[in-house]
């Protein structure tokens, strides 16, 4: 199934209200490892004790913690009914890891399965309707960690950041520019190995040598750049990063896929070609005009994905 507009899915199932009031959650934890990974549950206005609902997962952009898009989201799905649960994942935030503020994309993969797993315990959320939200470069990670794994029936990918060699070669400068990288990554290794890892600002709209140089969202206080978000990034990200095919995972992934994304945001031709790999069940919606930022805490987008993500879920939950 291909669908091109939010309107093909429905207007009956769009919600009026913009964020949601009143929703209560609840700090968790659970191990991957050894290594403990903090979390808050997200549970619906009227649930009641004892019911068993279904359950989402979310995750959000790179460097980000549970705080910023993925909290958000995840009050929203439970805005629409679901039980949701955003974490940190390990050396971010408040969980643990001696690693710290690395973007490492299978570790992040590693630990979306075990949250996943935790999910499945939790007496609140029937284990066999669990979905995956990921959004920006964590939908990468959501599509792995969901392949071949019967904890998630289904998942969607809001705004993704997925990319295969050539579009990291386009981006970050050529091959050479990627070989500067990867280089730089290798030392920071080397150093964190010797006791000193080595870190940059993740985003500042004065420093410009920090990793996202006045860029929206993340350099805004009335946004992304809350108290609680880490604002670093440790340079031996690059090397897992830069080597990482997102795209690639289009040809494991074996759960109903829904994707909703711009041409107007982050990498969209490398969701095409990602979109080209699936099979089976898989739908798409393309809004027009909506900047990657935008798709992180703009009330009305925020509203439409999260609208036709809680729509596929719950298509899928009854087995349609």
């Amino acid at each position: 199934m291909r669908l091109s507009t939010l309107s093909a899915i429905g207007a009956a199932l769009l919600h009026s209200t913009a964020f949601a009031a009143g929703i209560e959650t609840r700090p968790v934890s659970f191990q991957n490892e050894g290594v403990t990974l903090a979390g808050t549950l997200y549970l619906p206005v009227d649930y009641k004790p004892g019911e068993k609902r279904p359950g989402v997962l979310v995750t959000g952009a790179w460097t980000s913690i549970k705080e910023q898009m993925s909290g958000l989201y995840a009050e929203e799905m439970a805005e629409r009914g679901f039980i949701a649960l955003a974490f940190d994942f390990r050396g971010w935030g408040q969980s643990g890891g001696n690693i710290r503020f690395k973007e490492d994309p299978a570790a992040k993969t590693d630990d979306i399965v075990a949250a996943a797993d935790y999910m499945t315990t939790l007496p609140e959320i029937d284990a066999g309707k669990i979905a995956g939200l990921g959004i920006c470069a964590s939908a990468g990670y959501m599509a792995a960690a969901a392949s071949g794994n019967p904890d998630f029936t289904a998942i969607s990918l809001v705004a993704p950041w997925l990319h295969d060699k050539a579009i990291v070669e386009r981006i970050y400068g050529g091959a050479d520019g990627v070989s500067r990288l990867i280089a730089i990554s290798r030392e920071a290794e080397e150093a964190e190995r010797n006791g000193q890892p080595r870190m940059i600002v993740a985003a500042s709209a004065n420093d410009s040598t920090a990793l996202m140089y006045q860029i929206p969202y993340y350099t805004e206080p009335t946004r992304g750049l809350i108290p609680q978000y880490d604002n670093k990034f440790n340079l031996a990200s690059w090397e897992p990063w830069l080597t990482y095919d997102s795209v690639a995972t289009g040809d494991r992934l074996d759960k109903p896929t829904l994707i909703v994304h711009s041409e107007a945001a982050a990498v969209p031709q490398g969701t095409h070609a990602f979109l080209a790999r699936l099979h089976g069940d898989a739908s798409e919606i393309w809004l027009d005009g909506v900047t990657q930022f935008d798709f992180y805490d703009n009330p009305q987008h925020v509203t439409r994905a999260t609208d036709a993500a809680a729509a596929h879920f719950e298509r899928i939950n009854k087995g349609s």
